[in-house]
């Protein structure tokens, strides 16, 4: 059989990745469910016809059909009645769940999913066809106070902040609000809100001349309404003064509204909030627009510091309308960390590694096979005790059996006691490979340090 040929966008660790993406996992499930998160699941598929609520385009989303099937009904987007796609986040499928299981539900409802989705884009750094999410969401029935649009960054953070400790890179969470953009515009006399939005989203890939074009020719702006979109866009801060000097510029544009006022509390708010809880960490930058034609108050995107480049890792924010049932509506607001973008860089710039690439801290080796019955009752005896254990592969040498031990990365090889011509056993050896240290062992009461129990994640040496 020839080699496969590996398909971009569908990321495969290698065991030692596979260990720093589990504990990354690891790291993000215990914070949430430190603040109070259940932890729920949900299927792969989706109707399409609700995939396509979020306004994603039919490109993005996978299919769902069987290979026979006589008729591939809808192929053509023009007929998509019954036809199932994979999910291409998580927000879409819980927002089903939530009214599936409203009646079972005790709200506000408090939840964190983490799951792979599937997206149908072309693969480059960071960006995958096949990834890892881990999202948090607070939803309600009926109304949603703002405090939680506080509280869910700050648990981002919390999160983020517990990888610190690996090496992982301080993040920090830009933060905006709806509110505050359409408020401006709409003072400004534009009624086109979302094609000035979708402008200003673009303002970091194209720079703010080819913008300034595009809300003049696609929101119907003119050349100084332009001027004073593209000068809100380059308000930043990370304290309250930033509330202070976007009204300042609504003053100046005459752009003063109702709704601004309201967006400009909320951002105080927050902003007041993370100051105190986390400092430094979050940061109002009014050019932030990503899903405002879905979102309805803040919004979040979320940079590794010095690996800027790699786009937002986490983002989210409030929504008012994702799930209703014509009687009640359910408002939310949560955030989305791209698990697998994280990994990745980890990984690629060499900022955490694995101690080791098994879990195994012993090797007990085999004197012969025909007494390989011996090497297996002292593995079971550490397994019984909690120690991850493996046993030879075969009655080698005991260089070679060591070797073996080196390569897989287990610390410890066990050696059993020789038994002499009267039938008396010396004591089992266990032996560190690192430092060459053999001393006497009992399979009943020695244990390896904390340290080498089971592989840990460490900061490794970052590359250039």
């Amino acid at each position: 059989m020839a080699r496969p040929t590996p398909l971009s966008g569908f990321p495969e660790w290698l065991p030692d990745g596979r260990i720093v993406e589990q504990h990354v996992l690891d790291v993000l499930r215990r914070t949430f469910e430190l603040h109070g998160f259940a932890g729920i699941e949900t299927r792969a598929v989706e109707p399409l016809d609700q995939l396509l609520r979020k306004g994603e385009t039919s490109k993005e989303v996978y299919v769902l059909r069987r290979l026979h099937d006589e008729a591939d009904a809808g192929a053509d987007g023009s007929d998509r009645a019954g036809q199932l796609g994979l999910h291409f986040d998580l927000t879409v499928p819980f927002a089903r769940y939530v009214l599936e299981n409203a009646g079972h539900l005790a709200f506000p409802f408090r939840r964190y999913q983490i799951q792979k989705v599937w997206r149908g884009e072309r693969p480059q750094d960071g960006r995958f066809r096949e990834f890892v999410q881990a999202d948090i969401d607070v939803v309600g029935a009926g109304d949603l106070p703002y405090h939680y649009e506080v509280e869910l960054p700050l648990v981002m953070a919390d999160a983020l902040g517990a990888l610190r400790a690996l090496g992982v890179p301080p993040v920090r969470i830009l933060v905006n609000n709806r509110k505050v953009a359409e408020g401006f515009y709409r003072g400004l006399g534009l009624s086109d809100v979302e094609a000035v939005l979708r402008g200003i989203d673009k303002l970091d890939k194209v720079g703010p001349d080819a913008v300034a074009e595009l809300l003049v020719a696609e929101a119907g702006a003119t050349p100084a309404q332009a001027a004073a979109c593209l000068e809100l866009a380059g308000v930043r801060g990370d304290d309250a003064s930033v509330v202070e000097r976007v009204r300042d510029l609504a003053d100046r544009h005459g752009a003063t509204t109702d709704l601004l006022e309201e967006g400009l509390s909320e951002l105080g708010a927050l902003l007041l909030a993370a100051a105190e809880r986390a400092p430094g960490v979050m940061v109002a930058d009014l050019k932030i627009a990503r899903g405002l034609d879905y979102y309805t108050g803040s919004v979040y995107e979320t940079v590794l510091v010095g690996h800027e480049d790699l786009g937002s890792i986490c983002s989210g924010g409030r929504y008012d309308t994702l799930a209703s049932d014509g009687a009640t509506t359910y408002p939310g607001v949560g955030l989305s960390i791209g698990v697998s973008r994280l990994v990745s860089r980890l990984l690629s710039a060499g900022l955490v590694r694995a101690t080791r690439s098994v879990p195994s801290a012993v090797l007990v080796a085999v004197t012969s096979e025909d007494g390989r019955s011996r090497s297996d009752a002292v593995a079971a005896a550490l397994r019984a005790r909690g120690i991850p254990v493996e046993v030879a592969p075969s009655a080698a040498k005991f260089g070679k059996q060591i070797r073996h031990a080196d390569r897989r990365g287990i610390p410890y090889v066990w050696f059993l006691g020789d038994t002499d011509a009267e039938g008396a056993t010396a004591p089992d050896q266990v032996k560190d490979i690192r430092s060459g240290e053999q001393v006497p062992a009992d399979a009943t009461t020695w244990a390896p340090p904390e340290q080498d129990l089971f592989p840990r994640v460490v900061p490794g040496e970052p590359t250039a």
